[in-house]
């Protein structure tokens, strides 16, 4: 069978990864490498990965501190990527930062363009804090190449929904759902401690765990709601940085504070990107993780956390049911939007009440969480590994390119 040669386009790409779609790419592209010719073309510094063709910087005009341009030097590189792609058989893209360029390419040289669907642009409306009017520029570039893709991946049958609903022009026959993976080598439990001495945390004690950005997205000012109500003398631990806004930057900071001076709890807030060994050893060591997401098309934080031996407490949100099973592996948490712009919890208070119930329940019941994590891991294994989803890929691409 011959290889098929793929070009995957994405912002985000080790070492320069901020989120779940960074570490998706990483891995998928990785994986694909054993059945296809992969070139990754991604923006920022030039990589290592032999498996990079190229990075990509915005174009020197279009600097400046204006948020209005941020999505004016995501379309420079769009260009650029789009240039660089001919001879490709197949060009993948990621979010809506590289969504444009798998359009363009295939306008310009007719090659089939399947774009992976990690987010949504208009389910995620606080946005329009970060971006001002480029906002409107990203909803613009996510629709048009939606709706003249080949084919589009959704990562959960909750996101599939999204899609069909925000996009309804796109014909349900393109949408295909394959699950993101996690590298189930890398997370798994980590008996060691030297992180955790490191930071001050201590391994005996009820931990609760959260990782991830400080935005509207992943409801973080509701986990910190939800901590005044937890069990004194139990630990929070924060991995938690790069604020969407200086607003909600200050919201976090407020709130850490305050937990801080109640006294009730230990807060361990680190707010620096910490390499993945850190990461993996303070999951494995934590009673519980917690994913308090108002928003989250699939949720990868949770399977790295239970591929770690980790019970999960999260919104019932997106594609999380498909990845926590309420009462096995975790919590599911109800979630109701409310109608501001954000899409917030219509009783922040009742949900954050909620989300503490259930963390309780694993804090003083470290035998349940125990079981709870075991099953977390397997279930991780046997659904979520990379050569699997790989397959389902190629299965695509191949269908794409033979017909």
């Amino acid at each position: 069978m011959s290889r098929i040669s793929v070009a995957l386009c994405t912002r985000e790409y080790p070492p320069e990864v901020y989120g779940g779609a960074g570490v998706h790419v990483e891995h998928l592209a990785h994986a694909l490498a054993e059945q296809a010719d992969v070139s990754v073309h991604c923006f920022g510094s030039p990589r290592e990965d032999p498996l990079v063709a190229a990075t990509y910087q915005p174009w020197e005009d279009l600097r400046g501190p204006s948020e209005h341009l941020a999505a004016l030097r995501t379309f420079s590189v769009d260009l650029a990527m789009a240039a660089a792609v001919d001879g490709a058989q197949v060009v993948h893209t990621h979010t809506w930062y590289a969504n444009l360029a798998g359009h363009l390419a295939r306008l310009t040289y007719g090659t089939p363009h399947v774009m992976t669907s990690h987010s949504l642009e208009p389910l995620r409306p606080w946005k329009a804090e970060q971006l001002g009017g480029g906002y409107q520029l990203s909803l613009w570039a996510e629709r048009t190449a939606a709706e003249s893709a080949d084919a589009i991946i959704a990562v959960s049958r909750g996101m599939k929904a999204d899609i069909l609903r925000s996009y309804p022009q796109v014909s349900a026959n393109r949408v295909h759902v394959i699950h993101n993976g996690v590298d189930t080598d890398t997370y798994r439990t980590d008996p060691d401690t030297d992180v955790l001495e490191r930071f001050g945390i201590d391994p005996a004690a009820p931990t609760t765990a959260f990782v991830g950005r400080i935005t509207r997205q992943k409801g973080l000012p509701h986990l910190l709601d939800a901590a005044g109500h937890l069990p004194p003398g139990s630990q929070l631990v924060l991995c938690a940085g790069a604020p969407d806004t200086k607003q909600i930057g200050r919201e976090v900071a407020d709130r850490v504070a305050e937990l801080r001076d109640e006294g009730r709890l230990r807060v361990f807030w680190l707010p620096d990107m910490l390499p993945r060994r850190e990461v993996v050893q303070i999951l494995s060591h934590a009673t519980v993780f917690v994913c308090p997401s108002i928003y989250e098309p699939f949720g990868l934080v949770n399977v790295e956390a239970m591929a770690c031996g980790t019970p999960v407490v999260a919104s019932s949100v997106g594609g999380i049911p498909e990845i926590v099973v309420d009462g096995e592996t975790g919590y599911l948490v109800d979630f109701e939007p409310g109608d501001d712009a954000f899409g917030s919890p219509a009783d922040p208070a009742a949900f954050a009440s909620a989300m503490a119930e259930s963390i309780t329940t694993l804090l003083e019941d470290p035998e349940r969480a125990a079981v709870m994590g075991r099953a977390a891991r397997v279930r991780v294994e046997s659904e979520f590994s990379w050569p699997a989803i790989a397959r389902q890929t190629m299965d695509l691409y191949r269908q794409l390119v033979e017909g």
